[in-house]
């Protein structure tokens, strides 16, 4: 018998997967416990509508990304700080920093743990880094600290 799992059974399905499983266990415990449904045409149906779904919302955000990377790249977002006698910043630029004036710049909205930043720029220059927009797509912004 075909069955539509709708939650999660360890060792056995995943919730949404169809399976054949043999009549007595359909009947006696899955169906019952509400753990599964019998899998006919409107169900199997709905179960690859969601799936496309699911692919096509998945398509649009890695797009979006791929064209958000593009945007980003070329653009020098320039922060002003200031230092001491020897260079180094009073305080120091964080990926905050950096998201606020990326978006008071040119308008892009980049949340701040998007940057791959190791540690807090804490002294004047340039600077290439990592945005991490979707898994396997990432953009590269300059950073440029300096006085003025």
């Amino acid at each position: 018998m075909k069955v539509v799992f709708l939650v999660d059974v360890k060792g056995t399905a995943k919730k949404d997967q169809i399976k054949e499983v043999s009549d007595g266990y359909a009947r006696n415990f899955l169906i019952p416990k509400g753990i599964a449904a019998p899998a006919d045409k409107k169900v199997i149906n709905d179960i690859k509508n969601k799936e496309a779904s699911k692919a096509h919302r998945i398509a649009t955000e890695r797009a979006d990304a791929e064209a958000l990377a593009k945007t980003l790249s070329g653009k020098v977002v320039k922060i002003v700080a200031q230092a001491g006698s020897d260079g180094r910043l009073y305080g120091s630029v964080t990926s905050k920093d950096i998201a606020e004036e990326l978006e008071k710049q040119f308008g892009i909205t980049v949340d701040k743990r998007k940057i791959a930043l190791n540690d807090p720029i804490k002294a004047y220059g340039r600077y290439e880094l990592d945005v991490k927009l979707y898994p396997e797509v990432s953009g590269k912004i300059n950073v440029a600290v300096s006085d003025k």
